[in-house]
């Protein structure tokens, strides 16, 4: 608040009020001795204006060195930061009062409490707007947030979605299935059964913020299934997982959306097996396949990537790692751990 564009106006008007308010209720003697409007109106404004210039300066510096998760909250240590500013504030007018005035430059305890007294008053008016004005931006940018994470989620389900139930991707699941028919009954019915259950988890789990670890390696093993037998040995998945994954959650699909990312932009043939290690550690799960280009590169806006980011920010401190080396492209995801209530 005390960095507002119109700052200054709002000192001038502050300053106004004052003047018109001590002058209504004690007139122009506010001291012993009667004091021109004019330079009562210059030790009001000094004040108000020394007070709000010393606690914007505080208010930068607290958001330069505060760190987030202290006891003390910053709005605090403001407020206490702010009462030494008032007696500046106060001193500062009182000495430009007396030069103004010609009077003697001497300490008087009864002009500093007089005038402290109004600046403790001002000051806890302006640190009162100040924390409205605080919690105010606080709940705007809270909805702003939700609001984003709302149409991040949805995006990043529509995409999931969307990679599933492409014509492209039936397509290739349905010649594997025709292919399976007539050679392996037992395999082609696991292959309804898989399919059928990557279909119910993708619809069941639109809903959902996050899923637990566990429901999603589940879902992986019916995905990587179909997959195994779309490829054969043209591709090689392999799983570390080495983190309790009952514990630990994911946003729903995020593992599918990064293999298919993976098979989308990369060669999968029997000379250049595309070769995706999913590997769990220290609370965070990594998705990294060998780098094979495709020549021609299918039209990507990379939305699978970016909707991951996205709710990422708003799931975890932590964000979504994103590494590429000359023969690697790795995918860092942090796990989501929910204490109990």
């Amino acid at each position: 608040m005390f960095r507002v564009k119109y700052r200054y106006v709002f000192i001038l008007l502050l300053a106004i009020y004052s003047l018109f308010n001590i002058l209504l209720v004690v007139g122009d003697k506010l001291f012993e001795f009667p004091i021109p409007k004019i330079f009562l109106f210059a030790l009001l404004l000094v004040v108000v204006l020394v007070i709000w210039e010393l606690n914007r300066l505080t208010e930068v510096l607290i958001d330069k060195w505060y760190k987030p998760g202290r006891k003390v909250h910053p709005l605090i240590i403001l407020f206490l930061t702010s009462q030494v500013n008032s007696v500046i504030a106060a001193c500062s007018g009182l000495l430009i009062l007396y030069v103004a005035m010609g009077l003697p430059l001497e300490w008087n305890t009864d002009h500093v409490k007089l005038v402290s007294a109004f600046a403790f008053r001002v000051n806890l008016f302006l640190n009162c707007v100040n924390a409205i004005y605080y919690f105010m931006e606080k709940f705007k940018n809270a909805e702003i947030k939700a609001e984003q994470f709302k149409k991040a989620s949805i995006e990043a389900q529509f995409e999931a979605l969307r990679n599933q139930i492409n014509p492209h991707f039936l397509f290739n699941c349905l010649n594997a299935l025709s292919n399976l028919v007539y050679k392996d009954a037992d395999t082609s019915a696991k292959f309804i059964s898989q399919l059928s259950y990557v279909y119910r988890y993708l619809l069941y789990s639109q809903e959902r913020k996050i899923v637990s670890l566990a429901e999603e390696l589940e879902f992986m093993d019916a995905y990587l299934y179909l997959l195994k037998i779309r490829f054969g040995e043209n591709i090689f998945i392999n799983k570390n997982i080495q983190t309790d994954v009952e514990k630990f959650h994911i946003a729903p699909a995020t593992l599918q959306m990064l293999i298919e990312n993976a098979i989308k932009h990369n060669v999968v043939s029997g000379k250049a097996p595309l070769k995706i290690e999913i590997t769990s550690l220290n609370g965070s799960i990594t998705v990294a396949n060998n780098l094979q280009e495709k020549k021609v590169k299918e039209p990507s806006a990379y939305v699978g990537l970016k909707n991951i980011k996205k709710r990422y920010e708003f799931l975890s401190n932590k964000p979504v790692e994103i590494k590429k080396t000359d023969s690697e492209f790795i995918v860092k995801v942090p796990l989501v751990r929910i204490e109990p209530s």
